[in-house]
């Protein structure tokens, strides 16, 4: 009996993000052998910081990594809207014990790298996961009984493909076959600075959002305040395919020219930007297939509104492992369940933060009247509208089904 009939064959993870690393640490925690393929030559995260709410905290717990989370977060005292022209504040929502009551989890600030690092360094660790880097796939083949991808490096056969690679996604372009990601017109320019490079009067230790006309500029401590992010948002109809480019600083002025002097006092700052075109697409119900599936924004990419990809992503780890964990054996079916207890909420999440930036970028009449709104709210009535994305328990709670060897 040869080696691949002994053993039974990996599940396959195309994609090294967050998403990816936490599908296969979780996968690994319920018992399967898993191989994770990324293209680069290194395995990292881009960009800066992300923001994880009381949700993210949840699979944090499953993961069994919140002691090394929270060794690298910053909790802000509280999350802050301000009108970026008028300088009134729109919002102030405090981040204290009440918040904690109320969703059992905190709301933290964390460098993106961070993250990506500890999920990564977990992996690395199981011997129920290998991961092989510069590893691109080409496509795949479900034959049924096992899967063959595709790569640069030749075929290579599997028990089953999720597909975690991304907004640009090989896997759902073959699989659902729906075309480019849609161009929001939005672009973002994102920047970190040492933190004492920042007049004091202009880091206080809250998640701030300056809502302008078509603009917004959001401010943040990271590493426990060692450093500052901040990330500019603008209509605009540039265009550049990827996350990484150098932004146009003349081009970020000019947009803000209206904006309070705080904004511009922080704008100056920066020298060089690296930007970002926002992409998302629309909902869809299926984006699964025999023994293939897809996770994160290769399923449902959304605009960074509600600073929530990497959480949905993560979300997404921990429904589709206990589902293939439940399934005596029948992925196919596994992840036909995943993705049914998945579409609505993900979906909820990519139109609602369409509106968000629709609501942040409001002027004229319509600015006047979401402050007048968002202004007469409680803080408790606010809390009760996030009720629906961080009450996560029920969210990710398996329904009962008898559970069997995962080898079977």
């Amino acid at each position: 009996m040869n080696t691949e009939q002994q053993q039974p064959l990996p599940i396959f993870i195309a994609g090294g993000g967050i998403g990816g690393l936490a599908a296969a640490l979780s996968l690994s925690r319920a018992g399967f052998s898993v191989r994770l393929f990324e293209r680069a030559r290194e395995i990292k995260e881009i960009g800066a910081g992300i923001q994880i709410g009381p949700n993210a905290f949840h699979v944090f717990e499953r993961l069994g990594i919140t002691d090394a989370v929270n060794a690298k977060v910053s909790r802000p005292s509280k999350l802050v809207m301000m009108d970026g022209i008028s300088g009134e504040k729109v919002v102030s929502i405090p981040l204290d014990g009440f918040f904690i009551d109320r969703f059992r989890y905190p709301y933290a600030l964390i460098h993106r790298s961070d993250l990506h690092r500890i999920l990564l360094d977990v992996c690395l660790q199981s011997p129920h996961i290998e991961v092989s880097t510069n590893v691109k796939v080409d496509g795949f083949t479900d034959e049924g009984g096992r899967v063959v991808l595709h790569t640069s490096g030749g075929d290579m056969y599997g028990r089953a493909l999720i597909g975690a690679d991304g907004l640009w996604s090989t896997v759902r372009s073959q699989l659902v076959g729906d075309g480019a990601p849609r161009v929001s017109g939005h672009i973002a320019y994102r920047a970190v600075l040492p933190i004492n490079e920042v007049p004091e009067h202009l880091r206080p230790n809250t998640m701030t959002l300056w809502a302008g006309a078509k603009t917004h500029l959001v401010h943040y401590p990271l590493r426990g305040g060692e450093l500052f992010n901040l990330v500019a948002v603008f209509h605009s109809d540039s265009y550049v395919e990827g996350w990484d480019a150098e932004g146009d600083a003349a081009e970020l002025h000019m947009r803000f020219r209206d904006a309070v002097p705080e904004v511009k006092a922080l704008l100056a700052k920066i020298d060089t930007w690296r930007m970002w075109v926002l992409c998302d697409r629309d909902p869809i119900k299926e984006w699964s297939k025999g023994n293939v599936t897809l996770l994160g924004d290769a399923a449902h990419p959304m605009l960074q509104y509600m600073a929530q990809g990497a959480c949905m992503a993560m979300e997404d780890a921990i429904v589709l492992a206990d589902e293939m964990a439940a399934a005596n054996g029948d992925l196919a079916a596994a992840f036909l369940r995943y993705e049914e207890r998945r579409y609505l909420r993900t979906g909820k999440v990519q139109m609602s933060a369409r509106l968000y930036g629709e609501f942040y970028h409001a002027d004229g009449v319509k600015r006047e009247l979401r402050n007048q709104f968002l202004q007469s709210r409680s803080v408790e009535q606010t809390l009760d509208g996030m009720a629906w994305l961080y009450n996560v328990e029920p969210v990710l709670r398996t329904p009962d089904r008898a559970t069997t060897s995962t080898t079977a």
